[in-house]
């Protein structure tokens, strides 16, 4: 594989391998998705008793760290308006140095912040699946933006074209062959942002982050679509997002769907342009 034009540097990783094809060994390099952990502090509490808590580790591709760590916060229900985060930033030791792979979080006085539960929630929403059923009671006891039943309502046509589109947007993907990744598109089919990671819930948080920074949240009139499953964690982060309508190119999981029918999320799976799989709330697909 060659390098793809205009892919992050910290993104990627180049190894000398031995290529075998058709019986015959070659000497070339490769090139590999950079995978590296990230500690998430949020400082926070009133001016004169700043604090700093530990969320803990999530293995992530470096880049947009900044948009990552917003993402999560907002999605997880840690902050819910822009206001409520001055800003991320590396970490620093004692000598004021950055720390590779650390970032803090620095929440405005005043906004509320548990660090034993806030920590607990980030631990299992980070490990990716394990949240159960007990996180639906709990995601339906926030306040979540109103979605409206026939809003956005996308045309067959357009959400067949959405696969290649976001294949052809991939640079880290078409350089590594390793990353997932997630995209907002428009009713008309136009891309609207993307992002990648090796981990699909990291990809829609920097996707979600990028919105929060710019104040766009919630977005009601987005199509979100992720490149491999439709796990719950996409749905959960969806939906805290106001987004109704997620479509990935793999199957759902049954947790996924699940949240989408209770929720009021179109929920489409198995996308290609030749058809799909409609889940939930059918009413937002056009002919």
């Amino acid at each position: 594989m060659t390098k793809a034009k205009a892919v992050p540097f910290r993104s990627v990783h180049t190894v000398p391998i031995q290529r075998v094809r058709h019986g015959h060994r070659q000497a070339v390099e490769d090139v590999l998705a950079v995978e590296e952990p990230l500690e998430v502090r949020v400082s926070h509490g009133p001016r004169s008793d700043r604090r700093t808590t530990s969320l803990g580790l999530t293995m992530r591709t470096p880049g947009h760290d900044r948009e990552l760590v917003a993402g999560l916060l907002y999605a997880e229900g840690y902050v819910t308006k822009r206001a409520q985060l001055v800003d991320v930033r590396p970490a620093v030791d004692a000598d004021g140095a950055p720390q590779a792979n650390e970032v803090v979080a620095d929440l405005s006085p005043g906004t509320p912040f548990h660090p034993e539960e806030a920590r607990k929630a980030y631990l299992t929403s980070s490990a990716c699946g394990v949240c159960g059923r007990a996180n639906l009671d709990a995601l339906e006891s926030r306040s979540l933006p109103k979605l409206l039943p026939r809003r956005p309502r996308v045309k067959a046509a357009i959400l067949g074209s959405l696969p290649t589109k976001l294949r052809e947007a991939q640079l880290v993907f078409e350089a590594t062959g390793a990353l997932h990744a997630a995209a907002l598109f428009d009713v008309k089919g136009n891309l609207h942002a993307l992002r990648e990671d090796v981990g699909r819930h990291n990809a829609v948080d920097k996707l979600l982050g990028a919105e929060f920074w710019a104040d766009r949240l919630p977005l009601a009139d987005a199509v979100l679509l992720v490149s491999g499953r439709a796990g719950y964690e996409i749905l959960q982060k969806a939906r805290a997002a106001g987004i109704g309508f997620v479509a990935s190119v793999g199957a759902p999981t049954s947790l996924a769907v699940e949240l989408a029918q209770r929720f009021g999320v179109t929920l489409v799976g198995f996308l290609k342009e030749s058809g799909h799989n409609v889940y939930s709330h059918a009413s937002r697909c056009a002919p």
